[in-house]
């Protein structure tokens, strides 16, 4: 079973921040797939749902993103997936606003969702990388991403969440975690 996680911070006070681009993602992949996020399972908004013939698991975290890895770990188990069925979206400020890539394994790049996630089940796992931009200068990495969308990102956020969404499809359906 593909688990898909989207990263972000419980609470209406994040619903609109950079750093919960990852819940956007994965409310838009409900969306096209019909499926209902309503049951809460370790510690996480979850969903099963179908792209084509794979299943798939659509989860948000509701700890906190420094504990994101605790609702992956023990779903993770639940289902029997293994690392290499597990797609994390995250938000990424090493990428331009707007950017979308895909990759498998590597680092947290400070990322506290990944670290965390990394720290239980090992760093071999699938990430769509949302690009979020740099903070501008004299701003604090976590004041930015924990900031709503400037206006011009607003404008383009339902296209980019749609891209993001298309990565996620493409990758399961080719198996290219």
């Amino acid at each position: 079973m593909h688990l898909v996680v989207g990263l972000g911070n419980p609470g209406r006070q994040y619903a609109d921040t950079r750093h919960n681009a990852g819940f956007l993602v994965v409310d838009r992949l409900a969306e096209r797939w019909g499926a209902s996020l309503g049951k809460r399972q370790f510690k996480a908004d979850v969903g099963q749902a179908r792209i084509g013939s794979v299943p798939a698991v659509l989860c948000k975290p509701q700890t906190f993103m420094n504990l994101s890895g605790e609702a992956v770990v023990s779903l993770r188990g639940y289902y029997k997936s293994e690392n290499r069925d597990v797609l994390v979206i995250h938000d990424d400020v090493e990428l331009p606003f707007g950017d979308v890539r895909v990759k498998s394994g590597g680092g947290h790049g400070g990322h506290n969702g990944l670290r965390d996630i990394s720290k239980r089940i090992g760093a071999d796992y699938g990430r769509v990388r949302f690009g979020v931009g740099r903070p501008p200068e004299g701003w604090d990495t976590a004041d930015f991403v924990l900031a709503k969308w400037s206006g011009d990102e607003s404008r383009q956020l339902d296209e980019v969440v749609d891209r993001a969404a298309d990565a996620v499809e493409r990758a399961l359906q080719e198996s290219n975690l």
